[in-house]
């Protein structure tokens, strides 16, 4: 259950080192709530508050309470952290899960550690620090020397931007799924004994935002992953479409169609083309000429 918007009075974490998982979390909830925050120890009134959010310390994990903590879980718990249980309770974590690539890696590596988390990833130990940015950690050192922030502070400021675009994207990209699963088709396009497999989303009216990223949202939310090679997509920069391999799909190089005359630009790795064609019939005759046979 959601505590309503003007009941939040505080959100409040722990003092010392910041890392990114309470962060995130103080983040997305300053971004819902708009409330100040305080990093102190909790008190045994503050557990009790739900007007106030305690986060990523106090050893209790109650949502209805406003308390995300998960020090206390055992051992064999799944990773997790502190952001994983605001965002499921903001209804968000199932598709922050599918969409957001960096989310369970910070999960490993706030519960487990860099080690085990680069023995997951299948990585050097040294690949998780060679991976750091220095926005991250301008951040959570300023973060670490407040003991207060609240509305009109720069610092506030920026983490409300941060948790502004995370919430903003999550519900966004849902409705990019839903918006291609209404509208799009799946083409199977046989050609030489091969069957390519595309997605196509025509152009509508509103037209879809970010029509690219969401089919491929789409098709991995559907599990097709391992089955689609091509995605077609309306050109947002004028008429025609755009037409890209799938997760760089090894058997397709548009720059194979680079001189076909209705072809505006085709990337030189091949990745993608942009054509001046609308007919269906015509943009399957790109992909088929983008194909390469037998690899």
């Amino acid at each position: 259950m959601l505590i309503p918007l003007d009941m939040i009075e505080m959100i409040l974490t722990h003092p010392g080192g910041a890392h990114k998982d309470e962060l995130l979390a103080v983040c997305v909830l300053i971004a819902k709530y708009g409330a100040p925050v305080q990093r102190r120890e909790p008190t045994a009134g503050d557990l009790a508050n739900p007007a106030t959010a305690v986060i990523d310390v106090g050893g209790d994990h109650d949502a209805s309470k406003m308390n995300f903590d998960h020090h206390h879980f055992p051992r064999e718990h799944p990773p997790t952290c502190a952001l994983s249980l605001v965002l499921d309770h903001l209804g968000l974590y199932a598709d922050a899960l599918q969409l957001c690539d960096w989310l369970e890696p910070a999960e490993w590596f706030d519960s487990r550690g860099p080690k085990k988390t680069a023995e997951w990833l299948g990585v050097p130990r040294k690949a998780i620090s060679q991976l750091n940015s220095p926005i991250d950690g301008t951040l959570l050192r300023r973060f670490a020397q407040t003991a207060e922030l609240a509305g009109g502070d720069p610092l506030y400021e920026a983490m409300r931007f941060v948790g502004e675009d995370i919430v903003d994207f999550l519900e966004r990209g849902r409705e990019g799924i839903d918006f291609v699963g209404k509208h799009a088709e799946r083409w199977s396009i046989s050609h030489q004994g091969a069957v390519i497999e595309a997605v196509f989303l025509p152009r509508t009216d509103p037209p879809a935002d970010e029509p690219r990223s969401s089919i491929a949202r789409y098709v991995r939310d559907q599990g097709l992953e391992s089955v689609v090679a091509a995605i077609v997509y309306p050109d947002r920069r004028g008429e025609g479409y755009g037409i890209g391999r799938f997760e760089d799909h090894p058997q397709l190089d548009f720059a194979r169609v680079a001189d076909e005359a209705d072809v505006r630009f085709a990337h030189k790795s091949g990745f993608m083309c942009k054509t001046a064609a609308n007919d269906p019939e015509r943009l399957r005759q790109l992909i088929i000429g983008a194909w390469l046979s037998g690899s």
